[in-house]
């Protein structure tokens, strides 16, 4: 009898938790343009010789699923954040 407090706990606990990580994670109706918008930014990583050779991991991968899987894992606002961040880097690798 005294583990069930405990359990009960973990239990509600452990819904609270997983109801945070889907309520935070973005929508795929979100999450499909930003997917392309993820493989416009490696076309043009791969156009511009500058850009090409310091790409890395998944950010800069050719596989839409790789994006967009990612995507739906995580909040909107990371999206946004991954996003911006191969903006930055395609802007300071062709110099504007």
């Amino acid at each position: 009898m005294a583990n069930r407090p405990a359990s009960a706990i973990a239990f509600v606990l452990s819904v609270f938790l997983s109801t945070l990580t889907v309520a935070h994670a973005a929508d795929p109706a979100f999450c499909k343009p930003y997917a392309k918008a993820a493989l416009n930014q490696v076309r043009g990583r791969l156009i511009e010789p500058a850009c090409a050779s310091h790409f890395q991991g998944t950010r800069w991968s050719t596989d839409f699923a790789v994006h967009y899987e990612w995507c739906l894992g995580v909040s909107a606002g990371d999206a946004d954040a991954e996003r911006d961040t191969r903006t930055r880097y395609l802007k300071s690798c062709i110099g504007r």
